[in-house]
């Protein structure tokens, strides 16, 4: 059946502008990290994409890596852009990313020119485009001279492959590297995506914070996980479900689920239930508090799971009360496995 997007699809999305760039983003983007890979149905797949245009999602972030297999989310995406999607490309911010490992040897993960660049061709061919809107560097390499990854950034837009460029969980202080870096060859940085919940605070910490360089720099922030991996939603309050991501031993652990975090998980499900709120919608409201975040960037296994989280626009203010009784509970659960991805 031939896909048409809902009419009013724009008119009940909230678009931010991203840093003191010119690009307005939703404040809800949909990600293609998990679920979208071989394992689950590519009519699921396909059905949550489309939903998530239909409701105003204009940015889907991927990676050369999602999948399973890795590449595996952008071949699917790259299908449904031939099909469904076709003419409604220019609607649309794709992202893509490149840093983590994709085929053997030497050259196939990490910061260099060499990797950055063929990865990004490589992702084109599967998305079947000749640009992405966003390319970023998905994890520091402390190994690689910023020269020489901020060069490669460079030449994706500056050759058409990318219309803009970002970087992804770098260190505050390795982020003011970049922003210098990029500055000296002429490279103006749009957008950092770091981790960010209640769960995990890491991108606020230090002077300055990851948040504050960005600020500083006029880049815009798309946060990722701000559902902890889905500590942060009803799923994990009575246990592990079988078949649940933490069950199947992936990017979120079982051992992450101590009795003091669900504590803390249970009260914030407790303020979030004041608010009439699930505590996913509480968890997308609270990090969408901070003009910083242009974007809270979500996963979806269902069309219904997708529709819970939008309507977290339905109510994004947090009142001074209501943010102190957060504060008790919204403390570092050890949840940042990406800070330990640099070399």
């Amino acid at each position: 059946m031939t896909y048409t997007p809902a009419e009013n699809r724009y008119d009940s999305m909230t678009y931010r502008r991203c840093g003191r760039s010119g690009l307005d983003l939703p404040a809800i983007a949909l990600g293609l990290w998990q679920n979208f890979g071989h394992e689950n149905p590519e009519a699921t797949q396909r059905e949550i994409v489309l939903h998530a245009v239909d409701r105003g999602i204009t940015h889907i972030d991927l990676a050369n890596n999602y999948g399973p297999p890795p590449g595996a989310a952008e071949s699917f995406f790259g299908r449904l852009l031939a099909t469904d999607l076709a003419p409604y490309r220019d609607e649309l911010v794709i992202s893509s990313k490149a840093g983590y490992r994709m085929w053997p040897g030497p050259y196939g993960e990490w910061g260099s020119r060499k990797y950055l660049l063929s990865s990004l061709d490589a992702s084109l061919r599967r998305l079947g485009l000749d640009y992405v809107d966003i390319f970023y560097s998905h994890r520091d390499d402390s190994t690689t001279p910023l020269h020489e990854t901020m060069g490669a950034l460079k030449t994706a837009v500056d050759s058409g492959r990318a219309l803009y460029a970002g970087i992804s969980s770098y260190t505050a202080e390795r982020a003011a590297e970049a922003v210098t870096v990029a500055a000296e060859i002429g490279l103006t940085l749009l957008v950092h995506q770091p981790s960010y919940s209640m769960l995990n605070r890491w991108v606020e910490h230090g002077e300055p914070s990851a948040l504050d360089v960005t600020e500083r720099a006029g880049m815009g922030n798309v946060v990722f996980s701000p559902l902890a991996q889905g500590m942060l939603t009803e799923k994990y309050l009575d246990g592990v479900p079988e078949g649940s991501r933490a069950a199947r031993s992936g990017s979120l652990r079982e051992e992450f689920l101590t009795e003091e975090t669900l504590g803390h998980v249970r009260a914030l499900a407790g303020i979030a239930r004041d608010r009439g709120q699930t505590l996913a919608q509480l968890a997308i409201a609270w990090v969408l508090r901070d003009p910083r975040v242009t974007t809270a960037l979500v996963g979806a296994s269902s069309v219904r799971q997708l529709d819970d989280s939008l309507r977290a626009l339905d109510n994004l203010d947090l009142s001074t009360e209501e943010l102190a009784r957060i504060e008790e509970h919204a403390v570092d659960a050890g949840v940042n496995i990406w800070a330990g991805r640099t070399r």
